[in-house]
């Protein structure tokens, strides 16, 4: 659930309130300097005290993810394939669409939001189709736009 950057992050952030505690500095300077609260240094004070800087260590946190590198390297393949080309009627991708694929070919079932945050941690991101009328003519549209600054009026036309 959680990535090992953002809990080495953390553990930094302990480690350091630790010395700091250690030498001495309230702790309320301890949670202004780490930009934490100061209910959260007390916590870690606490810690500190009962079983000293091992209490502070990072504990796993989630669910380890079960996909291996390659496995997520086709799945984002899968993605950037588009949706057509999987089998769904339009390019839309959705999470719960993304999540059935992957429990399909991995067996994996995951939870949409933990696959969002995956996701976003690979560099997709969430996108809303263009609302587009049936009817639409892109080769009017084009014409259109290619025709506008022609037709439109200067100041120098209106003054006179």
């Amino acid at each position: 659930m959680y990535d090992e950057a953002w809990q080495k992050g953390l553990q930094k952030r302990r480690t350091r309130a630790a010395r700091l505690l250690e030498r001495g500095v309230m702790p309320a300077e301890v949670a202004r300097r780490i930009g934490v609260t100061p209910t959260t240094v007390g916590r870690w004070r606490r810690a500190l005290d009962a079983g000293g800087r091992s209490a502070l260590d990072a504990k796993t946190l989630g669910r380890r993810c079960t996909l291996s590198e390659a496995q997520w390297t086709e799945v984002d393949r899968l993605i950037e394939g588009g949706a057509v080309a999987a089998g769904y009627p339009n390019e839309v991708w959705t999470l719960p669409r993304i999540a059935g694929e992957i429990e399909r070919r991995f067996g994996v079932a995951h939870t949409g939001s933990w696959l969002s945050r995956k996701l976003r941690a690979r560099g997709f991101s969430a996108q809303r189709p263009a609302g587009r009328a049936r009817q639409r003519d892109e080769g009017a549209i084009e014409a259109w736009v290619r025709a506008w600054p022609n037709a439109k009026k200067s100041r120098r036309d209106t003054v006179g």
